[in-house]
């Protein structure tokens, strides 16, 4: 995934440096620790927003089932380790999100707070696509290749979905505007975070 399919097709600004696959192709029981715990507070996530926002009913129904897929997600990057008799580590801070999170607004509105943590989950979802599908052409296991293949076709849709929701109950126009800010900030955040094997973000 070129940097212009990357923009095109996800938003992003920037791809992945290409040295972050060889190097997880080398950390392969750190690697799937971290998707692990990923697709893991991916589904809490989503249900603490489901616990925060019931009255939403669209979000509410949507989101219901990608908590059931991510927990899938989990269980099926266990059931990797556990088939190459490696073990599911510790997990690890996440700078990237934690950077993220750190970028939402403060003291705005309860619009402006909502729009922020559907906009971050877009985000999380599409850059972890982009590292999904970098992992599937990338990886010199072909059983893994096509693992991965499989996440990066999952996320794609989760990414889509998260706007879609911020579109649905915030007016189109603010959701582009902030989006696009937040694009710039995620192309700026990257080039500041080592290059780590072990970690999908």
């Amino acid at each position: 995934m070129n940097s212009v399919s990357v923009k095109n097709i996800l938003g992003l600004q920037l791809p992945t440096d290409p040295r972050w696959v060889d190097l997880a192709s080398v950390s392969l029981e750190e690697i799937l620790t971290d998707h692990a715990y990923c697709e893991q507070k991916a589904a809490i996530t989503c249900i603490s927003y489901i616990t925060k926002f019931p009255d939403r009913e669209k979000l509410v129904e949507d989101l219901a089932p990608i908590v059931t897929e991510e927990w899938g997600h989990f269980r099926m990057v266990l059931a990797e380790l556990k088939k190459r008799k490696l073990r599911l580590g510790k997990q690890r801070k996440d700078e990237y999100v934690n950077a993220l999170i750190a970028f939402q607004v403060k003291g705005g509105t309860q619009e402006d707070s909502f729009l922020d943590k559907l906009l971050t989950m877009a985000l999380i979802e599409a850059r972890s696509c982009e590292r999904f599908k970098r992992l599937s052409e990338g990886l010199n296991d072909e059983y893994m290749r096509g693992f991965y293949r499989r996440f990066m076709e999952s996320e794609a849709g989760h990414y889509k979905l998260f706007i879609e929701l911020a579109e649905t109950y915030i007016d189109k126009e603010k959701v582009r505007i902030r989006w696009q800010q937040w694009l710039a900030f995620e192309a700026a955040l990257m080039p500041t975070l080592a290059v780590r094997g072990d970690r999908i973000h």
